[in-house]
């Protein structure tokens, strides 16, 4: 069944998707640039490793658009997220994020214009379910921009 959306609905949610794949394509060319070693290297103590930003990304998107948007149940634990120091590889990181963007653009391309006005409880925030997406695009983006920025330092 096709999800019953208007024209704006529709130009919002492909603009979203657009901007996912355009994070996609340059965190994969971002950590083409780094040795295996360097994700999870940080520049100063306050600071977190590009491996740190992928783990955070992982959990701040499924918070906002798996349980928030989606209903499942909202398991993240957002301090460990910067805790982990290693045990996952370039690749690993990639694939998890890779797999969790295939979930999100899925259920984006199936969001009624209902569920774009509605409005949901994350993170103690009130958000309308477009809220929740632009949260999630310019996030991702954000992160994105600061791995990218890492690599060409």
């Amino acid at each position: 069944m096709k999800t019953k959306r208007s024209d704006l609905a529709r130009e919002f949610i492909e603009n979203a998707l657009f901007r996912i794949e355009e994070n996609m394509r340059m965190l994969q060319k971002s950590l083409d640039f780094l040795k295996e070693e360097e994700v999870w290297k940080r520049p100063n103590e306050t600071s977190n490793s590009v491996g740190n930003i992928l783990v955070h990304l992982r959990g701040n998107i499924t918070q906002y658009i798996l349980a928030g948007l989606g209903g499942a149940e909202d398991l993240r634990e957002r301090d460990a997220e910067f805790a982990v120091q290693g045990g996952l590889s370039k690749r690993e990181l990639m694939e998890q994020i890779h797999a969790l963007m295939q979930e999100v653009k899925s259920a984006l391309k199936n969001l009624s214009d209902e569920q774009l006005t509605n409005y949901y409880k994350v993170q103690g925030f009130d958000l309308s379910g477009a809220g929740i997406v632009l949260h999630v695009v310019e996030h991702f983006s954000y992160h994105t921009g600061q791995i990218a920025f890492w690599t060409k330092s």
